[in-house]
């Protein structure tokens, strides 16, 4: 017996891995029975499922942007918004921190990164970038094995009606290098909800054992499959299912320590549940795809799709079906959430997506100019319902994916002419030249994918030099690194076992409401108060907790209360010092102040002694402070005004600050224009100059729930949860009826915030870049820089004008000429790198182009004039003396040219470039 369980669990351990391609013809139904429950139903069903019968809240899906993990491209798992919680770094007021059983159907995207689906989708019946995952979960031992599987069988058994004999179920069968002992839990569990024995097998980590990543919470997990054959021979198993025990962590070392708190987090994907449901070989084949597989037949006019796979589908027309049809829902569900194709990270992914969809659906499919755009109505009809910011955001997702797509084409015709204009210098065995393959990429001028140069210079009989397009990629990469921006370094963190000791010990978070303990004095000036505090634990560099430190040590204080802002919500950490009381003498340096899960630990370099128990005084750098107090009312402003300027519509990407500078991201259909951008920095202006007052008050979360007008961001805010008002008291502001959030800046925020307008003196946009198609970064100042700027700003175009004139007058000679084109050459340097008005860098970036053509016009003209009047050597003198060598042009001179009595046979012309572009001497 013991021999034949384990050949048959060596099959289905083959089968496992070989999962999730699913092999065979699609569309070919299970059995007779009537077609199912849609695709909505089917979600509906299971969020139903665990609200009423089992008392699970219910969440909505966030974004596919991830929130604060810059380890992650997109979320590509439901468990991703709930990190905060395995972590234990929560904070303790949010409302994710009153969790304790949910569930939802989060959107996921596995494209790029550690997850990456891309180029296995369309090659078979599976594969998805997108996807839905159905989940529920357990917070701090809620509930766990036992009741997890239970409410999964009675699911899908009794609510979905799957058969059991179809259900076959996998456990963790241990990992001896580990420790860890087989989970035998999960096996009994199993057979004593009737799971047949032979069903039951046993697994090693590698398929059993869960990781968040490479150090965190982790643990085993049980996985429910489905058999696809049923009774007629062999198993075909799908994975349905994934039910994690978390209950350890991966520390930097390797090793597993226990958690504090247990926790369940289960994954379902609902399109391989429905095609179970449905009867179906293929995701493709069920109602969450035909919609826009129709779509695609008759918007191309190609054969119906008939899910082929391999060397049956012929023409690849069955593929591109399915590569279209899922990187239309991606691009769609991705835009929606604001991730658009761009240059870097997930925006770059998102742009191969689209390509990748726009050379299945032009060069398989034939589809028409402007094809893929037409789609996404049909991706909003089968998703907006459920993800309703597919139907708010549909123009621009439509307007967005068709002007890629054009872009796209005609970069295609552009690199098909120069692919051809290459091969015509080559021979018939040269290899085509890696650098104007490179030209031609993602990583070039065209964007073109690298796979595709290759494919098209493959229909052509040629070969690429490989070697020399990896040693191209290889300096980029080093370029790149040369040129990114050094990681800001962490800083001191608490670990979940810190912060869970702390929890065990009943430590309540640190008290930080003296932080708004700051006021206007008759003066103008504002008064920040001292805060006493007592240390409760000290933390060594590498996070161990101990009673005391020693001078010279670097730590971490975690005190009772606190006036230190940590950093957070796009605000710089406040730093300053603390002393210890009765000894005012010696100063304790505060760097920084972070949050972890409600505790904020101060960084400090010890000059003396300091133990648990002592009482200390905390003193805020106050320049610093009020200098991120004016930065973050004006990012406010900033954010009210484009919406003034933009329309209702603009929403916030992203904001960070300090007291240099602010950085603003922005959702836009296009650039903004200098007139936007002067109109934006006007708004301000106004609201600066009424020096109106600032209200902040907490209220409860559930007021803000719908107030029209007021900004937030996608964020787990703090319950109750602060707001700041310009010019209208809270209370007001939140009036249903007084829809004075409509006209006038109203947002949720726990920054620090000047008491009046009037300090931020002004605001002026002095940087604008796109991050990518559809969000642009607005870099701001503020006060004395704003001025500053101004007057720069100014100045420049003063000098500008000047050279307009002189330019008007004309030259009288190439000399002249010349030195003036030069001038306008430095303006233009100068221009582009001041700190000054974008709107009027932009300005004069234009008028200076148009000067510069006009000066070099002028060069060519007198230097043709000089050449027809003036003799040979004359011309050569006046044109050789005023030039530094800058280029070198060696001529030959023939014997029978006139110039050849005077001059050397070989003649060194030392010319500056742009003269010699157009110059002809004889």
């Amino acid at each position: 017996m013991a021999a034949s369980m384990a050949a048959a669990a060596g099959r289905l351990r083959r089968a496992f891995r070989r999962s999730p391609l699913w092999g065979g013809l699609s569309r070919r139904p299970f059995s007779s029975e009537p077609p199912p429950a849609s695709a909505t139903a089917v979600r509906d069903a299971f969020l139903s499922f665990f609200r009423d019968r089992h008392g699970h809240r219910l969440v909505p899906s966030a974004s596919v942007r991830p929130r604060g993990d810059p380890s992650l491209l997109f979320v590509n798992a439901g468990m991703n918004q709930f990190k905060p919680i395995f972590l234990g770094t929560v904070d303790p007021r949010s409302e994710m921190a009153g969790f304790r059983r949910v569930a939802n159907s989060q959107k996921c995207v596995r494209a790029g990164g550690r997850h990456n689906d891309l180029e296995d989708v369309g090659r078979d019946l599976s594969h998805h970038t997108f996807f839905e995952m159905l989940g529920n979960w357990a917070f701090g031992g809620e509930y766990f094995k036992e009741e997890a599987c239970r409410m999964a069988w009675e699911l899908l058994t009794q609510v979905y009606g799957i058969p059991e004999d179809r259900l076959w179920v996998s456990y963790f069968g241990g990992d001896p290098k580990a420790g860890l002992d087989p989970d035998l839990e999960s096996r009994d569990i199993w057979l004593s909800l009737g799971v047949c024995a032979s069903h039951v097998l046993s697994f090693g980590p590698q398929e059993n054992f869960w990781e968040m990543g490479n150090t965190g919470p982790c643990g085993p997990c049980t996985e429910i499959h489905y058999d696809l054959a049923g009774r007629g021979g062999a198993p075909q198993l799908v994975e349905l299912w994934n039910l994690v025990f978390i209950q350890h962590n991966r520390e930097a070392d390797g090793s597993l320590q226990p958690l504090p708190q247990r926790h369940v987090d289960t994954g379902m994907g609902l399109e391989r549940l429905v095609a179970v449901l449905q009867g179906t070989r293929s995701t493709y084949d069920t109602d969450l795809f035909s919609p826009l597989l129709d779509a695609i037949q008759q918007g191309c006019g190609v054969p119906p799709y008939l899910g082929r796979v391999g060397a049956a589908d012929e023409g690849r027309t069955d593929m591109a079906y399915r590569v279209v049809a899922d990187h239309i829902r991606t691009l769609s569900v991705c835009i929606a959430d604001g991730v658009c194709p761009g240059m870097s990270g997930a925006p770059l992914v998102l742009r191969r997506i689209l390509r990748r969809a726009v050379r299945f659906s032009t060069e398989v499919l034939r589809a028409p100019p402007g094809f893929l755009g037409s789609l996404v109505p049909v991706v909003v009809e089968t998703l907006g319902d459920a993800y309703p910011e597919l139907r708010k955001h549909s123009a621009q997702i439509v307007n967005l994916v068709s002007e890629d797509e054009a872009a796209f084409l005609a970069s295609l015709q552009r690199g098909r002419h120069i692919i051809d204009q290459t091969l015509r210098r080559l021979g018939p065995s040269d290899l085509f030249p890696a650098e104007v393959a490179w030209s031609l990429s993602l990583s070039g001028n065209l964007g073109l994918p690298l796979d595709l140069v290759e494919l098209m210079l493959e229909e052509k009989g040629v070969r690429l030099d490989s070697a020399g397009l990896a040693r191209l990629a290889q300096e980029e990469a080093q370029h790149r690194s040369r040129q990114a921006e050094p990681a800001q370094e962490r800083g001191l963190q608490l670990n979940v076992h810190a912060l869970g000791e702390l929890q065990r010990r009943g430590v309540p978070p640190t008290d930080d409401s003296p932080k708004y303990n700051y006021s206007l004095r008759p003066s103008g000036g504002y008064e920040f108060g001292t805060c006493e505090a007592q240390v409760l634990q000290l933390y060594t560099e590498d996070g161990t907790a101990v009673a005391s430190v020693g001078k010279g040590q670097r730590c971490g204080l975690l005190l009772d209360k606190t006036n230190f802002y940590a950093e957070q919500g796009g605000q710089a950490s406040d730093r300053g010092y603390l002393v210890r009381v009765g000894q005012e003498d010696v100063l304790f340096p505060v760097p920084r102040a972070q949050v972890c899960g409600g505790f904020i630990l101060h960084e400090a370099v010890a000059p003396e002694g300091l133990k648990v128990g002592d009482q200390v005084q905390l003193h805020v750098d106050e320049a610093w402070r009020l200098g991120c107090m004016e930065k973050h009312t004006a990012t406010h402003l900033l954010n009210w005004a484009l919406r003034q300027t933009l329309g209702p519509g603009t929403e916030q990407r992203g904001s960070h600050l300090n007291p240099e500078r602010l950085r603003f991201d922005v959702a836009t259909q296009a650039p903004l224009t200098p007139e936007q951008l002067q109109a934006v920095e006007g708004t301000v202006q106004e609201a600066v100059g009424q020096d109106e007052a600032v209200y902040m008050e907490e209220v409860a979360l559930a007021r803000t729930a719908h107030v029209p007008g007021l900004r937030f961001l996608d964020e787990v805010y703090p319950d109750p949860v602060r707001v700041v008002s310009v010019g209208v008291p809270v209370a007001e502001a939140l009036d249903l009826g007084s829809q004075a959030a409509l006209q006038t800046s109203v947002e949720l925020c726990c920054g620090t915030h000047l008491l009046r307008t009037g300090a931020v003196g002004d605001l002026v946009i002095v940087g604008e870049r796109q991050l990518s198609r559809g969000t642009t970064r607005l870099l701001a100042v503020t006060g004395e820089q704003a001025q500053q700027a101004r007057e720069v700003g100014q100045a420049l175009a003063q000098e500008v004008g000047a050279a307009a004139e002189r330019l008007s007058r004309g030259s009288q000679d190439v000399v002249e000429a010349q030195r003036l084109s030069k001038d306008m050459g430095r303006l233009t340097d100068a221009v582009d790198t001041a700190v000054m008005p974008q709107w009027q860098r932009r300005e004069l970036q234009a008028t200076l182009k148009v000067l510069q053509r006009r000066a070099n016009t002028a060069i060519r003209k007198l230097e043709t004039g000089q050449s027809g009047s003036d003799s040979p050597s004359r011309k050569l003198t006046d044109l050789i003396t005023p030039f530094s060598a800058q280029c070198h042009l060696t001529v030959d001179l023939p014997s029978s040219h006139p110039l050849s009595s005077i001059c050397a046979p070989a003649l060194v012309l030392h010319l500056q470039w742009p003269i010699c572009r157009g110059l002809e001497l004889w």
